[in-house]
Protein backbone atom coordinates (compact mmCIF):
# COMPACT_ATOMS: atom_id res chain seq x y z
CA UNK A 1 0.00 0.00 0.00
CA UNK A 2 1.40 3.35 -1.00
CA UNK A 3 0.54 6.53 1.14
CA UNK A 4 1.21 9.72 -0.44
CA UNK A 5 2.89 12.03 2.07
CA UNK A 6 1.84 15.19 1.92
CA UNK A 7 5.32 16.72 2.11
CA UNK A 8 7.49 13.26 1.00
CA UNK A 9 5.16 12.53 -1.99
CA UNK A 10 4.23 8.72 -2.23
CA UNK A 11 5.93 6.37 0.29
CA UNK A 12 5.49 2.54 1.07
CA UNK A 13 3.37 1.68 3.94
CA UNK A 14 6.15 -0.61 5.76
CA UNK A 15 7.99 3.20 6.45
CA UNK A 16 4.22 3.49 8.80
CA UNK A 17 3.21 2.52 11.88
CA UNK A 18 -1.10 2.32 12.09
CA UNK A 19 -1.90 4.03 15.47
CA UNK A 20 -5.83 3.84 15.42
CA UNK A 21 -8.79 5.65 15.06
CA UNK A 22 -8.02 9.56 13.82
CA UNK A 23 -10.56 10.63 16.53
CA UNK A 24 -7.95 10.25 18.94
CA UNK A 25 -6.40 13.58 17.92
CA UNK A 26 -9.78 14.71 20.13
CA UNK A 27 -8.82 14.29 23.78
CA UNK A 28 -11.92 14.69 26.52
CA UNK A 29 -11.49 18.26 28.95
CA UNK A 30 -9.86 16.53 32.24
CA UNK A 31 -12.06 19.48 33.93
CA UNK A 32 -15.28 18.33 32.52
CA UNK A 33 -17.72 16.61 35.21
CA UNK A 34 -18.31 13.30 32.86
CA UNK A 35 -13.95 13.34 32.93
CA UNK A 36 -14.42 10.27 34.10
CA UNK A 37 -16.62 8.89 31.50
CA UNK A 38 -15.13 10.37 28.59
CA UNK A 39 -11.56 9.19 29.00
CA UNK A 40 -12.76 5.66 29.30
CA UNK A 41 -14.41 6.48 26.51
CA UNK A 42 -11.38 7.89 25.02
CA UNK A 43 -9.10 4.69 26.15
CA UNK A 44 -11.27 1.71 25.43
CA UNK A 45 -14.12 2.26 23.18
CA UNK A 46 -13.44 2.18 19.26
CA UNK A 47 -15.33 2.03 16.01
CA UNK A 48 -14.25 -0.60 13.61
CA UNK A 49 -15.53 0.09 10.37
CA UNK A 50 -16.05 -1.65 6.93
CA UNK A 51 -15.49 1.06 4.96
CA UNK A 52 -14.42 4.35 5.03
CA UNK A 53 -12.62 5.31 8.32
CA UNK A 54 -10.02 8.16 8.89
CA UNK A 55 -6.94 6.48 10.93
CA UNK A 56 -3.81 8.04 12.41
CA UNK A 57 -0.70 6.90 11.13
CA UNK A 58 2.84 7.56 12.32
CA UNK A 59 6.26 7.45 9.58
CA UNK A 60 8.59 6.28 12.13
CA UNK A 61 10.50 5.63 8.90
CA UNK A 62 11.26 8.97 7.90
CA UNK A 63 10.04 12.35 9.41
CA UNK A 64 8.65 11.05 12.24
CA UNK A 65 5.14 12.81 10.97
CA UNK A 66 1.90 12.28 12.20
CA UNK A 67 -0.80 11.89 8.94
CA UNK A 68 -4.44 11.33 9.21
CA UNK A 69 -5.41 8.83 6.43
CA UNK A 70 -8.46 8.29 5.21
CA UNK A 71 -8.83 4.70 4.07
CA UNK A 72 -10.95 2.07 2.83
CA UNK A 73 -10.93 -0.77 5.16
CA UNK A 74 -12.48 -3.20 2.93
CA UNK A 75 -10.88 -2.07 -0.75
CA UNK A 76 -7.48 -0.43 1.48
CA UNK A 77 -8.04 2.72 -1.15
CA UNK A 78 -6.42 5.76 0.27
CA UNK A 79 -8.28 8.70 -0.89
CA UNK A 80 -7.03 11.29 1.53
CA UNK A 81 -3.57 12.03 3.76
CA UNK A 82 -3.50 15.06 6.10
CA UNK A 83 -0.86 16.51 8.24
CA UNK A 84 -2.23 15.64 11.86
CA UNK A 85 -0.93 18.88 13.22
CA UNK A 86 -3.10 20.82 10.31
CA UNK A 87 -6.15 18.60 11.29
CA UNK A 88 -5.83 19.26 14.89
CA UNK A 89 -5.48 22.84 14.27
CA UNK A 90 -8.94 23.32 12.43
CA UNK A 91 -10.40 21.73 15.36
CA UNK A 92 -9.02 24.12 17.38
CA UNK A 93 -5.91 22.57 19.21
CA UNK A 94 -2.18 22.65 18.51
CA UNK A 95 0.00 19.65 18.33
Amino acid sequence: MIINHPLLGPRDSAEFIYLGDASLIDRPDPEAENRDQAFYEYAYLRDNPAGEHRELWFHEGGDRSWLVVTRNTVTHEITEVEMARDVARTRGRST
